[in-house]
């Protein structure tokens, strides 16, 4: 009687736990200390992505911009020089997503 209580506590405790997965845009962002600079929504020494999503907000050509300053550095705002962020297509595209996406 106790084992099956537990198994089934065990049971549902695994089934309404959450487990959190980091994407590729995450998983760049902490391996390049993005955060050093830059958060969701808080300014440091640059914008915060939500800063930069409202910035941004409408412009059609904004995903290629942002995409072109990370993989080639330099200016990309008022900020001083942004460095250049060393990863796939894929993963840089998926880090503007999550930028533009920010709130």
């Amino acid at each position: 009687m106790k084992r099956s209580s537990l198994i089934i506590a065990a049971a549902f405790a695994l089934a309404s736990s959450t487990v959190a997965f980091a994407g590729p845009a995450e998983d760049l962002i902490a391996k390049e200390k993005c955060n050093k600079c830059h958060t969701e929504k808080t300014t440091k020494k640059g914008p915060s992505y939500a800063a930069i999503a409202k910035k941004y907000a409408g412009d059609a050509a904004a995903p290629a911009k942002l995409l072109k300053g990370l993989k080639e550095g330099g200016k990309m705002g008022d900020e001083e020089d942004h460095k250049k962020v060393p990863g796939s297509e894929a993963d840089l595209k998926a880090v503007v997503a999550l930028i533009l996406s920010a709130k």
